[in-house]
């Protein structure tokens, strides 16, 4: 059986690298995937994040700016616990404890989670910085790994993976 998997990009287009995850998305939407694997921008949409995982799935990957104190631009893959996820301050994030307290209040199941996270450089003006911008091939590259393998147990909690 193909594996399903999403892959979710999240963030804000409007805080410059906060826009990783939209933009990882939309690159590998725009590009042929292999079966049962979708791409997304979810932004800052976090009920329709919910409502998206109703349907059950394998794995999803959610792709974001993380700070973790590397340099900009440096990869993580990362197998949060949800105790561990930060939450939104404000309208201007997603929250993903709050996407799955929706999911699970409507009956659903949250899947497996693995975050591609990337160091930011600036999250304010428009548009990624220079290091943010030339992670992505790598990040989708490890995506599409995440992908392959998405019926194969869980990878190390924490992996850096440089661009």
């Amino acid at each position: 059986m193909t594996p399903r998997v999403l892959v979710a990009g999240v963030g804000n287009v409007f805080f410059g690298d906060d826009g990783f995850g939209p933009e990882l998305a939309r690159r590998l939407a725009a590009r042929p995937l292999p079966p049962g694997v979708r791409a997304a921008d979810f932004g800052i949409r976090g009920l329709h994040l919910a409502y998206e995982l109703l349907e059950p799935l394998d794995l999803l990957v959610v792709a974001d700016a993380v700070r973790r104190g590397g340099p900009p631009g440096e990869l993580y893959l990362l197998a949060p616990e949800l105790e561990e996820l930060p939450g939104a301050a404000d309208g201007h994030a997603m929250a993903l404890p709050a996407v799955f307290a929706a999911l699970r209040a409507m009956g659903g199941t949250p899947p497996r989670l693995l975050l591609v996270g990337c160091e930011p450089s600036a999250c304010e003006g428009l548009g990624l910085s220079e290091p943010v911008a030339g992670a992505l091939d790598a990040a989708a590259e490890l995506v599409l790994e995440l992908a392959a393998r998405a019926g194969e147990p869980a990878p190390e909690p924490v992996r850096e993976a440089g661009p």
